[in-house]
Protein backbone atom coordinates (compact mmCIF):
# COMPACT_ATOMS: atom_id res chain seq x y z
CA UNK A 1 0.00 0.00 0.00
CA UNK A 2 1.20 2.98 -0.92
CA UNK A 3 2.55 5.37 2.15
CA UNK A 4 1.87 8.83 2.10
CA UNK A 5 2.56 12.06 4.54
CA UNK A 6 -0.16 14.76 4.13
CA UNK A 7 0.88 18.79 5.15
CA UNK A 8 -1.60 20.92 5.01
CA UNK A 9 -0.74 24.71 5.01
CA UNK A 10 -4.15 26.12 7.18
CA UNK A 11 -3.49 29.55 6.28
CA UNK A 12 -3.31 29.30 3.21
CA UNK A 13 -5.85 27.30 2.30
CA UNK A 14 -7.99 29.78 4.28
CA UNK A 15 -7.38 32.35 2.89
CA UNK A 16 -7.15 31.34 -0.78
CA UNK A 17 -10.56 29.59 -0.46
CA UNK A 18 -12.00 32.65 1.10
CA UNK A 19 -10.53 35.21 -1.34
CA UNK A 20 -11.46 32.94 -4.04
CA UNK A 21 -14.47 31.22 -3.61
CA UNK A 22 -15.48 32.58 -0.33
CA UNK A 23 -16.03 29.41 0.89
CA UNK A 24 -13.82 27.20 3.47
CA UNK A 25 -11.82 23.74 2.63
CA UNK A 26 -13.58 20.92 3.24
CA UNK A 27 -10.73 18.81 5.48
CA UNK A 28 -13.32 15.31 5.65
CA UNK A 29 -13.85 15.30 1.85
CA UNK A 30 -10.17 15.90 1.37
CA UNK A 31 -9.44 13.75 3.73
CA UNK A 32 -11.62 10.60 2.27
CA UNK A 33 -10.23 11.39 -0.64
CA UNK A 34 -6.65 11.73 -0.38
CA UNK A 35 -6.49 8.68 1.86
CA UNK A 36 -8.58 6.19 -0.22
CA UNK A 37 -6.32 3.28 -0.63
CA UNK A 38 -3.37 4.93 1.13
CA UNK A 39 -1.48 4.50 4.24
CA UNK A 40 -1.26 8.10 6.09
CA UNK A 41 2.27 7.79 8.13
CA UNK A 42 1.64 11.12 8.94
CA UNK A 43 -0.78 14.32 8.39
CA UNK A 44 0.36 18.14 9.94
CA UNK A 45 -2.06 20.61 9.57
CA UNK A 46 0.61 23.96 10.28
CA UNK A 47 -1.84 26.74 12.25
CA UNK A 48 -1.60 29.98 13.75
CA UNK A 49 -1.97 29.33 17.89
CA UNK A 50 -5.18 31.07 19.01
CA UNK A 51 -7.23 32.12 22.53
CA UNK A 52 -10.28 32.40 20.36
CA UNK A 53 -12.56 29.70 21.30
CA UNK A 54 -13.59 28.67 17.83
CA UNK A 55 -9.71 28.68 16.24
CA UNK A 56 -9.37 25.90 19.15
CA UNK A 57 -12.30 24.23 18.00
CA UNK A 58 -11.33 24.18 14.64
CA UNK A 59 -8.12 22.67 15.40
CA UNK A 60 -9.53 19.58 18.04
CA UNK A 61 -11.74 19.01 14.42
CA UNK A 62 -8.45 19.07 12.54
CA UNK A 63 -7.37 16.34 15.16
CA UNK A 64 -10.36 14.01 15.14
CA UNK A 65 -10.33 14.22 11.39
CA UNK A 66 -6.66 12.74 11.96
CA UNK A 67 -4.33 15.10 11.72
CA UNK A 68 -1.42 16.22 13.85
CA UNK A 69 -2.18 19.95 14.39
CA UNK A 70 1.26 22.46 14.74
CA UNK A 71 0.75 25.37 16.42
CA UNK A 72 2.72 28.72 15.86
CA UNK A 73 2.12 31.73 17.67
CA UNK A 74 1.21 34.75 15.63
CA UNK A 75 3.71 37.35 16.30
CA UNK A 76 2.98 41.58 15.98
CA UNK A 77 6.17 43.15 15.28
CA UNK A 78 6.74 46.81 16.53
CA UNK A 79 5.84 48.27 12.96
CA UNK A 80 2.47 47.22 13.17
CA UNK A 81 3.24 44.42 10.36
CA UNK A 82 2.60 40.77 11.61
CA UNK A 83 4.16 37.07 10.89
CA UNK A 84 3.02 33.62 11.15
CA UNK A 85 4.31 31.49 8.45
CA UNK A 86 5.12 27.72 8.60
CA UNK A 87 7.01 27.60 5.42
CA UNK A 88 10.27 26.44 6.88
CA UNK A 89 8.13 23.82 9.22
CA UNK A 90 6.95 22.38 5.69
CA UNK A 91 9.60 22.38 4.03
CA UNK A 92 11.62 20.69 7.00
CA UNK A 93 9.31 18.06 7.58
CA UNK A 94 8.61 17.09 3.98
CA UNK A 95 12.87 16.46 3.47
CA UNK A 96 12.85 14.25 7.04
CA UNK A 97 9.44 12.95 6.15
CA UNK A 98 10.19 11.83 2.37
CA UNK A 99 12.61 9.00 3.00
CA UNK A 100 10.18 7.13 5.05
CA UNK A 101 6.95 7.41 2.68
CA UNK A 102 6.11 7.41 -1.12
CA UNK A 103 4.54 10.72 -1.79
CA UNK A 104 4.17 13.77 0.08
CA UNK A 105 0.55 15.44 -0.68
CA UNK A 106 0.97 19.62 -0.02
CA UNK A 107 -2.11 21.80 0.55
CA UNK A 108 -0.82 24.96 -0.23
CA UNK A 109 -0.73 27.24 -3.44
CA UNK A 110 2.40 29.16 -2.38
CA UNK A 111 5.17 29.06 -5.10
CA UNK A 112 8.13 28.81 -2.53
CA UNK A 113 7.54 25.28 -2.25
CA UNK A 114 8.63 25.07 -5.71
CA UNK A 115 11.71 24.44 -4.34
CA UNK A 116 10.42 21.84 -2.24
CA UNK A 117 8.86 20.02 -5.00
CA UNK A 118 11.60 19.72 -7.45
CA UNK A 119 13.91 18.14 -4.03
CA UNK A 120 11.66 15.67 -2.98
CA UNK A 121 11.00 14.50 -6.50
CA UNK A 122 14.71 14.66 -7.70
CA UNK A 123 16.93 13.88 -4.70
CA UNK A 124 14.41 11.65 -3.34
CA UNK A 125 12.41 9.54 -5.89
CA UNK A 126 8.95 10.86 -4.27
CA UNK A 127 5.72 11.76 -5.59
CA UNK A 128 5.10 15.17 -4.58
CA UNK A 129 0.88 16.17 -5.46
CA UNK A 130 -0.62 19.57 -4.70
CA UNK A 131 -3.80 20.60 -4.43
CA UNK A 132 -4.45 24.46 -4.58
CA UNK A 133 -6.90 27.19 -5.17
CA UNK A 134 -6.07 27.13 -8.64
CA UNK A 135 -6.35 31.35 -9.17
CA UNK A 136 -3.80 31.37 -7.03
CA UNK A 137 -1.69 28.43 -6.65
CA UNK A 138 2.29 29.47 -8.33
CA UNK A 139 2.41 28.40 -11.51
CA UNK A 140 5.90 26.84 -10.95
CA UNK A 141 4.32 25.00 -7.78
CA UNK A 142 2.51 23.44 -10.01
CA UNK A 143 4.78 22.28 -13.07
CA UNK A 144 7.28 21.27 -10.32
CA UNK A 145 4.73 18.73 -8.74
CA UNK A 146 4.04 15.19 -9.86
CA UNK A 147 0.69 15.73 -10.07
CA UNK A 148 -1.65 18.96 -9.07
CA UNK A 149 -5.60 19.06 -8.10
CA UNK A 150 -7.31 22.22 -7.82
CA UNK A 151 -9.15 23.04 -4.66
CA UNK A 152 -12.95 23.71 -5.86
CA UNK A 153 -16.27 21.63 -6.08
CA UNK A 154 -16.67 18.88 -3.65
CA UNK A 155 -13.51 20.18 -1.65
CA UNK A 156 -15.50 23.07 -0.61
CA UNK A 157 -17.98 23.90 2.04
Amino acid sequence: MEKIAILVDVQNVYYTCKETFNQHFDYNTFWRAVTKGRDVHQANAYAIASSQEKQRQFHHILRGIGFSVQLKPYIQRKDGSAKADWDVGIAIDAIELAPEVDTIVLVSGDGDFEVLAKRVREKYGKRFEVYGVQALTAQALIDAASSYTPIEGELLL
